[in-house]
């Protein structure tokens, strides 16, 4: 559980550094998406938060090895909240009453999960679930393709979701490799469905992110990288609560997660002061 707040601590931090960098490097020049990305790197701040990214997914992974998906998934949309707060100081963005209220919603439901949560399932996860996996990273990499020709609409919502169903493959996929023996990894399809689907996933985000409501779209990814694998871990990985607390597990997740999408207009950290 440790490991898994300090990802979202890392996230939600690194979302900020890297706003304020971007930021700082729009005001230096003109130039495309690739121009400012040069100059962003030059940023200390957006470097922090690659690193800090980097952070946060090894703690994911050790988290993943050690508790159950559906604990992880929501302690990662927490993120959220993290970045809720780090840009209220740093950014200067003012939160309203009901934000603050949606940040200790996050808090109260991981506490709840962090009760209830038992240990890791010990099934070791089929073959076929494997494939299931490859298949829909491959799916998830088939709709940022064609994202250009989604309806204008509905376009942030789909690719928020898609998003969120490529993360939700990482989060399976590290449970799903359990020998990292270089020929285990190579002949196990897990390996290919983590890095394609967190490869798809960072395409479809930034693409819903540019095309349109940043809200719409981060409340997609929340709600697809959370309900989905925590399912796929109860159902076919073992995951489990402590014995008769499997109702509070399923009433911090609720919270958490709702918490979590009431605070979703800071999938992108804001550059402007909010009222």
């Amino acid at each position: 559980m440790v490991c898994a707040l300090g990802a979202s601590v890392c996230f939600g931090t690194a979302t900020v550094l890297q706003a304020m960098a971007a930021r700082a490097a729009a005001g230096t020049g003109p130039g495309g998406e690739a121009a400012l990305l040069l100059r962003a790197l030059r940023q200390w701040r957006y470097l922090a938060g690659l690193a800090l990214d980097g952070v946060g997914f090894l703690l994911q992974i050790a988290a993943l090895r050690s508790i159950p998906i559906y604990t992880v998934g929501a302690a990662l949309a927490a993120s959220l909240a993290v970045t809720a707060v780090v840009a209220s100081r740093l950014l200067r963005v003012r939160l309203s009453r009901v934000e603050w209220g949606a940040v200790g919603l996050v808090c109260a439901g991981l506490a709840m999960l962090g009760l209830a949560s038992g240990t890791e399932g010990d099934r070791p996860g089929s073959a076929a679930l494997k494939y299931a996996m490859l298949g829909t990273a491959v799916g998830v990499l088939l709709l940022g393709l064609v994202s250009g020709r989604l309806p204008e609409r509905g376009r942030p919502l789909v690719l928020g979701l898609g998003a969120g169903f490529g993360f939700g493959v990482v989060e399976v996929s590290v449970r799903l490799i359990d020998d990292l023996d270089p020929g285990a990894l190579l002949a196990n399809p897990a390996t290919y469905a983590l890095l394609i689907g967190g490869g798809a996933a960072f395409l479809l985000l930034t693409s819903a992110l540019q095309r349109g409501s940043v809200t719409t779209a981060t409340a997609g990814l929340v709600i697809g990288e959370t309900i989905g694998p925590a399912l796929v871990g109860v159902a076919w990985l073992g995951d489990r609560t402590r014995e008769g607390l499997a109702w509070l597990a399923v009433l911090g997740f609720a919270i958490a997660v709702a918490g979590a999408l009431a605070l979703a207009r800071f999938g992108e950290a804001p550059v402007q002061e909010s009222t």
